[in-house]
């Protein structure tokens, strides 16, 4: 199976169909019927071949073309042009996934740049590992419906034309594809098959037109129906479909006068993919398009967060989705444990993902993310269907409280690095009882409201009293932090406090008292939970502290944190927004919109934000795009636009 690049360019889709490409067009992944599982694509070459002459088919992805790639206008419809003189032809590839069908469209403009005619035949070079699996598939050409079919048990692809094909051949058709000889095999358990049609006699400067249709069912018969009706329908008229589609999609946003283009671009972009990467079906919203399946460098980007999706949720919110958000909301209460918690993360049809862990933060922000939401939304109906997974959650976080520290027990912290006691998590926790407490009094259960608002307000009391870090002119990145055996030795040597707990097995945990390290996640504090005003003096220290240490001295931006290893410990997006965001609540306006346009310029051609920004080459570094960038974006500008300062 061919290694996908980890940076891709472009995204596609449907809210069920995910297509993610890269500048060259190239098809590098496709998920469906759920936007992050399964995968199916491993290569999809096209290309074209000059018939009656010893030569090779000239791929689109092949080194010699230029590119030029654009989203149509305010759509999720993906133009990508190449030009290559030494073979003389250019070609207009435009990709998008039809609305409300499993129809994925690749429209081609095949042009003749040459000075003389030339027979031409397109091909195409089909592999698809139909769920992941290189085992197992089958692939094979149906005669009547005049159309290549990969398949593996529940899934099944069918990639057909409007145009009648030449030639074909099922498995081992790679080396046909090259040279457009093709043995018409019709059957064979292989991922790959080759289908070329017969374009005609181009003169120079004439342009045809082929449309390619990838049609997905759960049953071959099924999506055969499904390409069938495509081809019926036509190309041009899915086309204008889904560009209305896109165009009301924007129409129902609440709408914001953005004065400066790429601002206003961006702001767009983000919209468009917040609905990519939302689930059609159950209403998750995945943290990016996978681009680490095999655990490299990550532990994977394509499943449901409760904490990015607490941000994407009250970005998508108060950028006037509200119908969104609720689906959302309301498919969490499926996901909620016995106990009242929330794991790390699940995938978009609600079954677990791997794990490393209990994250706190992720059950308060839930909490706090409902109660968002029914503010944003005053919908009263989504908070009488929700009040018992949110006094269930609640009452969960309330009990777990560390009495020693008052602060929520050790967990995994937000950035899924180390175990602690952490002053982002105790925040989250904060906003989560406190929101919860207020829509305790909408019930008349004064007694719950008292109780949650009690273990709140006793968790900001420790942070103001036991967590300020003289030394460093910010609050602790937390107590009880766990380390290695070596580390809590040295540090017992050089008098810190430090303590050692044993599990039920006997199994030791070492732990030093104090985290002092300063981390952008303690803006916590304040954006987006609350629990310190923003004004106060020590919160106002802490951020001034973040933005001394942690900007990245070269290309801008702020890091996460000192030391920070994770590809390379760049700057981000979202945490840069992070700070302009606590900048728009204290009046320093003119510093928010300065990051507000550093991001700006991070995005990249199609206007898609990255996680990171390589701090030497000022390149995107690391997932492409990332939805809780796209969110920290649109809270950013809205906030800035609500005081009247986006300009």
């Amino acid at each position: 199976m061919r290694k996908k690049p980890y940076l891709i360019d472009g995204i596609i889709g449907n809210s069920k169909m995910l297509v993610s490409l890269t500048k060259d067009g190239q098809l590098q992944r496709l998920f469906w019927p759920h936007i992050d599982f399964s995968q199916h694509m491993n290569r999809f070459y096209t290309g074209v071949h000059v018939d009656g002459e010893e030569n090779e088919t000239v791929f689109m992805h092949e080194d010699g073309w230029k590119y030029e790639q654009k989203y149509e206008g305010d759509t999720n419809i993906l133009t990508t042009a190449a030009v290559q003189e030494e073979s003389g032809f250019t070609i207009r590839q435009t990709d998008y996934v039809v609305p409300g069908k499993d129809t994925f469209v690749r429209n081609y403009r095949i042009k003749n740049i040459s000075d003389f005619s030339r027979k031409v035949s397109f091909v195409i070079y089909s592999d698809f590992t139909v769920d992941d699996r290189v085992r197992f598939n089958t692939v094979l050409f149906n005669q009547e419906e005049d159309c290549l079919v990969h398949y593996h048990r529940e899934y099944a692809f069918a990639v057909g034309s409007t145009f009648e094909a030449a030639q074909y051949q099922s498995g081992l058709a790679l080396d046909a594809s090259k040279t457009n000889k093709m043995n018409g095999k019709e059957i064979m358990n292989k991922t790959d098959g080759s289908v070329s049609w017969n374009l005609g006699m181009l003169e120079p400067g004439e342009e045809v037109e082929l449309p390619i249709f990838i049609a997905a069912g759960h049953t071959v018969e099924d999506a055969i129906c499904e390409l069938r009706e495509a081809k019926h329908t036509g190309a041009e008229a899915l086309y204008k479909k889904t560009a209305a589609y896109w165009e009301n999609y924007l129409k129902q946003a609440k709408q914001l006068d953005i004065k400066d283009s790429k601002t206003r671009d961006v702001y767009i972009r983000s919209l468009l993919a917040f609905k990519l990467l939302n689930d059609e079906e159950k209403g998750g919203f995945i943290a990016g398009p996978e681009v680490d399946e095999d655990y490299d460098y990550s532990g994977g980007y394509a499943y449901c967060w409760g904490r990015d999706a607490a941000y994407i949720a009250n970005a998508v919110d108060k950028a006037g989705y509200h119908g969104t958000v609720s689906k959302f909301y309301n498919a969490t209460t499926e996901l909620q444990s016995e106990d009242g918690s929330w794991q790390q993360r699940h995938y978009i049809d609600g079954k677990l993902a791997p794990t490393w862990g209990l994250q706190i933060d992720e059950s308060g922000s839930i909490l706090w993310g409902i109660h968002q939401h029914y503010l944003e939304s005053g919908d009263e109906q989504f908070l009488q269907g929700i009040w018992p997974a949110v006094q269930k959650g609640a009452e969960f976080i309330n009990s777990f409280i560390d009495p020693e520290t008052n602060l929520p027990m050790p967990s995994k912290d937000l950035w899924e690095k180390r175990d602690g006691e952490h002053l982002y998590s105790a925040a989250a926790v904060y906003g989560g009882l406190a929101g919860s407490a207020e829509l305790a009094r909408k019930f008349d259960r004064g007694d719950l409201a008292d109780k949650w608002e009690r273990t709140a307000h006793l968790i900001k009391a420790t942070i103001e009293e036991k967590c300020w870090n003289e030394s460093s002119d910010s609050y602790l990145r937390g107590l009880k932090l766990a380390v290695d055996q070596k580390s809590y030795e040295e540090a017992k040597s050089a008098g810190k406090l430090t303590l050692v707990e044993y599990n039920k097995k006997g199994y030791p945990t070492y732990r030093v008292w104090e985290d002092p390290v300063v981390d952008v996640s303690l803006l916590g504090l304040n954006v987006p939970f609350n629990m310190l005003p923003e004004n106060d003096q020590r919160m106002m220290k802490t951020a001034e502290t973040i933005e001394r240490i942690l900007t990245s001295p070269i290309v801008g931006g702020i890091e996460r944190f000192p030391g920070d290893v994770y590809i390379g410990g760049n700057p981000w997006i979202l945490t840069t927004l992070w700070l302009a965001q606590y900048y728009v609540r204290i009046g320093k306006y003119e510093k928010s919109r300065e990051y507000l346009k550093w991001s700006v310029s991070q995005a990249n051609h199609l206007g898609l934000l990255p996680e990171q920004i390589d701090k030497k080459t000022g390149e995107p570094a690391w997932v492409m795009p990332l939805t809780w960038s796209h969110a920290m974006y649109v809270l950013t500008v809205i906030a800035l636009e609500e005081k009247g300062e986006l300009d």
